[in-house]
């Protein structure tokens, strides 16, 4: 049933350490650090006219596949407002659509199937209040084949422990912030390379800025940035020298991570073996 996962919701916020509310989480989820919008929007957080949010973006082209991200506001026709709670959270743990359909890169599904059961609860909550927009978009296509399934059923995910600083580090920089879905060069079927994750850098991303390069953020490639300047890199994207790094790196996204969620990810980005 659509509203089955209501009784986890309310199970979460009776049981939560933290104040937030799930809609709470799932709004910090969906709009900061899992930053939903850089590719199914066509339009930044901080644009005045958000009429658009959440409604489609902008084709990603690489090498074997032109993906068009779609639309996941509330519309029943062309978004995702048909779907039950349990369809939304297998599309974006599993990829696999109410009808059966696998979905294909670049959504990281391989680190998505270990997004929480907590979690997976709260983006629904707040997808939910996401208005509808009346917004069709185009079939994603692929020169390679896609697989059967990304994985086997994903059942029940454990929240990671919020205490264990580089723990937590790693979930907020693996499953929901998918850091390695860009810093490591994917395979020939478009998925990231997890065995070298963070360490491979070179992945060269094309978008309507020109062609950017991922870099090596393990130990190597940050050890002469202090924890302030990875910091500040995350959150605006400009370096100590003043120069801007280009998208697609979600900075007006990010620009709103806690700064215990900073603390975190730069603790978990130093406990990296250096590559």
């Amino acid at each position: 049933m659509r509203n089955t996962i209501s009784l986890l919701l309310v199970f979460f916020w009776v049981t939560a350490t933290q104040a937030e509310t799930p809609l709470e989480r799932g709004e910090y989820l969906v709009e900061v650090i899992a930053a939903c919008g850089n590719c199914h929007s066509k339009v930044a957080p901080e644009a005045e006219d958000r009429s658009m949010h959440l409604a489609g973006g902008f084709p990603i082209k690489q090498p074997g596949m032109v993906a068009n991200p779609p639309n996941i506001t509330q519309d029943e026709e062309t978004g995702i407002g048909a779907w039950t709670d349990e369809e939304i959270i297998k599309a974006i743990r599993e990829g696999i659509r109410p009808d059966g359909r696998v979905l294909g890169p670049p959504m990281p599904f391989v680190l998505y199937r270990d997004i929480s059961d907590e979690d997976a609860a709260a983006m629904v909550a707040y997808l939910r209040t996401v208005k509808p927009v009346r917004n069709s978009t185009e079939s994603s296509t692929y020169e390679f084949p896609l697989p059967p399934a990304w994985g086997p059923p994903v059942e029940n995910v454990p929240h990671p422990d919020q205490s264990n600083m580089v723990e937590y580090g790693a979930y907020l920089a693996g499953p929901l912030g998918h850091c390695v879905e860009c810093h490591s060069a994917p395979d020939a079927n478009g998925v990231p390379d997890i065995e070298h994750a963070l360490g491979a850098g070179g992945f060269v991303i094309y978008g309507p800025w020109g062609a950017s390069v991922a870099k090596n953020i393990t130990p190597t490639g940050l050890k002469d940035k202090s924890d302030a300047e990875i910091k500040t890199l995350i959150t605006t994207g400009i370096r100590a020298d003043g120069s801007a790094m280009m998208p697609p790196m979600g900075f007006s996204y990010y620009a709103r991570l806690t700064d215990e969620d900073l603390d975190a990810i730069v603790a978990y980005l130093r406990s990296l073996p250096a590559r």
